[in-house]
């Protein structure tokens, strides 16, 4: 019974730990592509073509281990992606969107909106950009013009 007792403990104390630790990773992530952000534009504005494109490679990098810790994270928090069934507009028909792709307003209303960015550690939308659910995706979209500006596919279960 001890032992039992004494691993639920260890348990109860691993998995807040294990959390954080996330956290502290995905933000240390970000802060590596703000950083490799800043050093591609000081290599456009003051680099050869040599500097620009290795910069876009470190950049490229960056956002490419963000992704993978984002997908270890939303891999072992299944049921926060698990939402309810999807119904689209009147006239919705599924298909593949590209960035730049103008939607149409009937997606901007509150049943599509993801109302809370952070708990399914989307970026931070500022001003008129907001986080709308198409399907099993998730767009970022300028809700003034409707052109999409981030796509993140099957994003929820």
């Amino acid at each position: 019974m001890r032992k039992m007792i004494f691993l639920a403990l260890m348990a109860a104390t691993a998995i807040p730990g294990l959390a954080s630790a996330q956290n502290a990773e995905l933000r240390h992530d970000r802060q590596d592509v703000r950083e490799e952000r800043r050093d591609l534009r000081d290599a456009v504005r003051h680099g050869d073509r040599d500097d620009v494109r290795d910069a876009r490679g470190d950049l490229r990098d960056a956002r490419r281990e963000t992704r993978e810790d984002w997908r270890d994270y939303r891999r072992d928090h299944r049921d926060a992606y698990r939402m309810q069934r999807y119904v689209g507009p009147r006239g919705y028909s599924y298909r593949q969107l590209v960035i730049g792709h103008r939607l149409d307003r009937s997606y901007f209303g509150q049943r599509y909106i993801v109302a809370n960015p952070w708990r399914y550690r989307l970026a931070a939308t500022h001003g008129m950009e907001r986080w709308v659910r198409y399907g099993n995706d998730v767009v970022l979209v300028n809700m003034r013009t409707g052109r999409i500006i981030e796509i993140n596919r099957d994003f929820f279960w």
